[in-house]
């Protein structure tokens, strides 16, 4: 790919879940199916990953930069004394079992720990090893995968039945007006919708409706990314039993992105220091790594983008909800930028790589002034004027 054209991002529904700045993907899945040992390897943390169910309890939390040929490039031209890419955070969260939704396992901390996240990394297990035990005996990712959602599908049950039940109660025998009546409706047709056994990010909803839908912040309203986990020899030969039957079952459940990877063939990738290492190891394996592509599908699927400032001092990608305008992306780096917003100068990422200069962009006509409607493009280059109180200041 050109560094020239922005990059390519992944097709996103609307967020059902919180907007902003801050999101999280959580890792999900059954116990031993590689879930923090892929943590881990994103990571770069130590954090354990034993051979037996539950040995993750609390959920970690860490982050990863996201890989961006285009911040890459910037660095090479500013060669800036700060270097900050963009970060997506990631929970690693405890392998979940059949019955969780009613307190198998450790059922219900778990559930609340997926609550917790905007964004749901499922991790399915589709290779074969005795060593490593399987929580239901036998490896088969289509009945994993029907166990999760099962799972998942039953607590938003249940929530939606208690918050409807509790909304009846109290408008029982009153005059309920046309604002609480589409609170009344929206519930009831989730709990019709859940029952039929989808979930909840794949029923259609009026803006109103959609209000009501994010409020309750349920698990199977998140964006979920479905990462295979294959063996070392299955992952290089792009072949496995199983994967156009994970493929099925997750288009005939409403559908989303799926990303082969291989843990076994991660680990040793991951441990290689240098940008010729991990270029020879690929070279000799005959595959590559999986690991930016995981990484920039959940930040793009969470609908977060980044615009730059670029100078000798840094070059930093700051971290904005797709659609924010730019006094809204101003305040990301301070909110006394968005208080006094005057004006942002912008370049598009393209134009300055084809330019390579500001003053050639300005003889291009590709540097523009814009106000406070303007709407921030992923890879758009920014200067900030702003307010202070004291006189106007650009960054």
């Amino acid at each position: 790919m050109s560094k020239a054209k922005d990059q390519p991002q992944a097709e996103v529904p609307i967020l059902l879940g919180r907007v902003g700045n801050n999101l999280q993907m959580g890792v999900v899945g059954l116990p031993n199916v590689g879930k923090s040992s892929l943590f881990n390897i994103l990571t770069n943390m130590s954090i354990p990953a034993e051979n037996f169910p539950f040995c993750t309890i609390d959920p970690n939390v860490s982050r990863c930069a996201v890989p961006d040929e285009r911040y890459d490039w910037l660095c090479e031209v500013f060669k800036p004394a700060s270097k900050v890419p963009a970060y997506l955070s990631i929970t690693d969260i405890a392998g979940l079992v059949k019955g969780a939704s009613t307190g198998a396992g450790l059922g219900n901390a778990f559930l609340s720990h997926i609550q917790a996240v905007d964004g749901i990394y499922h991790m399915i297990r589709a290779f074969d090893d005795p060593d490593i035990t399987h929580v239901e005996d036998t490896v088969d990712p289509v009945r994993d995968l029907e166990i999760i959602a099962g799972e998942l599908i039953a607590k938003d049950i249940d929530y939606v039945s208690r918050t409807l039940d509790l909304l009846q109660r109290a408008v029982k025998n009153k005059t309920v007006d046309k604002a609480k009546q589409v609170e009344l409706d929206t519930y009831t047709k989730l709990l019709e919708h859940l029952r039929a056994g989808k979930q909840a990010r794949f029923a259609t909803y009026s803006n109103a409706e959609l209000e009501h839908v994010r409020e309750l912040r349920l698990l199977t309203a998140k964006p979920a990314i479905y990462l295979i986990n294959l063996s070392e020899d299955d992952y290089i030969r792009k072949k496995n039993k199983w994967l156009g039957k994970i493929k099925t079952w997750v288009d005939a459940n409403g559908g989303g992105p799926l990303v082969p990877v291989s843990v076994a063939f991660e680990k040793p990738y991951s441990e290689l220091k240098t940008a010729e290492e991990k270029k020879a190891y690929e070279t000799t394996k005959g595959a590559t790594t999986a690991l930016p592509k995981i990484i920039k599908t959940g930040y793009h699927h969470l609908q977060l983008a980044h615009y730059f400032t670029c100078g000798a001092d840094e070059v930093r990608c700051w971290t904005i909800q797709k659609g924010t305008k730019a006094p809204g992306a101003a305040g990301v780096i301070h909110t006394d930028f968005e208080k006094g917003f005057i004006m942002a100068e912008v370049m598009g990422y393209a134009d300055f790589f084809e330019h390579k200069s500001e003053t050639a962009c300005k003889a291009a006509g590709k540097y523009r002034m814009e106000g406070k409607n303007y709407i921030v493009n992923d890879g758009d280059i920014i200067f900030f004027k702003f307010n202070t109180g004291g006189g106007n200041k650009k960054k």
